[in-house]
């Protein structure tokens, strides 16, 4: 029975990870599409934080049953909502569309009916030989990769046991400042989006990550002994030479790195990639392009899980974090120099820019 609750639920969020930022960025006004695009993000770490703090007040039955709330709140709320007007023009229901925008803006002042041409075709492998397919392909896969060989997961699954070793009186604390932490970025990030642009977001949070994932690996570097032990408890273990006062502020270096990591990450690699991905795929690849992009992420969160502790073994834990701020380098460079701007551009004007019209 939990087994397959959890294989459903599984597979409704990993359906719901590629619909809602695709079904947001073809309803939003370009003004504040980065805005509403980055409030998925926000939405799932606001639930990983509820979920962390009723998990403290109730049994994992009841945290169940509470968990139940939200999707059925969308469940009734999505009967009343209108199919995209762009999906209704492929299927050149024109009067439909019309009606959905009115809902949607209140009025179809200013909107123009995009050019639908040959977008009801569907994909096909032939596409990926044009500028406008292939490029945001690309980009869209390495984003979601990046976001992952951040070393997000490695820093989360870290974080109960330096809060211990900087002697907190709850290490437990550490999830729910993990997540009020990224619940206050990612609010932010969202905010000021549509102000301060995609690129320029994502080029920001990769060198914050750079430096604290560098501080992190630093501490590990300074807190192990010579044994060759591959064990995460003796991996954690101070030199035994050092003063208690020394290892305690040590390890306060690794909960300041861990905060600004999640800071720089809840700041730009956490929502945009997601928002990117919705953005710049046109309409008649959309479907299949925006799949093959969740499958990646969802790929690579699995694959830096599963071999996190043989990295451990081999690498060491400081260059298992280091090798995390060399991918932050390339994903630094990789937003500055490969990633376009989209802020305040229709969808049709983002595909223009790939297709070089």
């Amino acid at each position: 029975m939990l087994l397959g609750g959890r294989l459903l639920t599984g597979l409704a969020c990993g359906v719901a990870s590629l619909v809602a930022p695709v079904y947001i960025s073809e309803i939003s006004y370009p003004a504040v599409r980065g805005l509403l695009g980055s409030c998925v993000q926000l939405m799932v770490v606001m639930g990983i934080l509820l979920a962390y703090l009723a998990g403290w007040v109730l049994e994992w039955r009841w945290l169940a049953v509470l968990g139940c709330g939200p999707p059925t709140l969308m469940l009734l709320l999505m009967c009343c909502m209108p199919e995209t007007p762009r999906f209704l023009l492929t299927r050149h229901k024109h009067q439909e569309a019309r009606a959905a925008m009115c809902f949607l803006w209140g009025s179809d002042e200013g909107w123009e009916e995009p050019p639908v041409m040959a977008e009801h075709q569907g994909f096909q492998l032939a596409l990926l030989r044009h500028p406008g397919v292939y490029k945001p392909f690309i980009i869209g896969i390495s984003l979601m990769a990046f976001q992952q060989l951040s070393g997000v997961n490695a820093v989360m699954f870290y974080a109960e046991t330096i809060f211990e070793e900087a002697k907190f009186k709850d290490s437990s604390l550490a999830s729910v400042i993990m997540g009020a932490i990224q619940v206050l970025f990612t609010g932010v990030a969202a905010l000021i989006m549509d102000r301060a642009g995609r690129r320029l977001l994502l080029t920001l949070s990769g060198v914050v990550m750079v430096f604290s994932t560098s501080a992190f690996g630093t501490y590990f570097k300074l807190t192990q002994s010579g044994s060759s032990n591959s064990s995460h408890a003796d991996l954690l273990a101070p030199v035994p030479s050092e003063p208690v006062d020394t290892s305690v502020g040590l390890a306060w270096l690794a909960v300041g790195s861990m905060c600004v990591f999640i800071a720089g990450f809840a700041l730009g690699w956490g929502p945009i990639p997601w928002l990117l991905m919705s953005e710049i795929f046109p309409l008649h690849v959309k479907g299949v392009a925006t799949s093959i992009c969740v499958l990646t992420n969802w790929l690579m969160a699995f694959l830096v899980t599963k071999e996190f502790s043989n990295l451990m073994a081999v690498l060491r834990p400081h260059g298992t974090f280091w090798l995390a701020s060399a991918f932050c380098i390339c994903s630094v460079l990789f937003s500055w120099f490969c990633v376009p701007e989209t802020k305040g551009k229709t969808l049709e004007q983002i595909a223009a820019h790939f297709e070089g019209r």
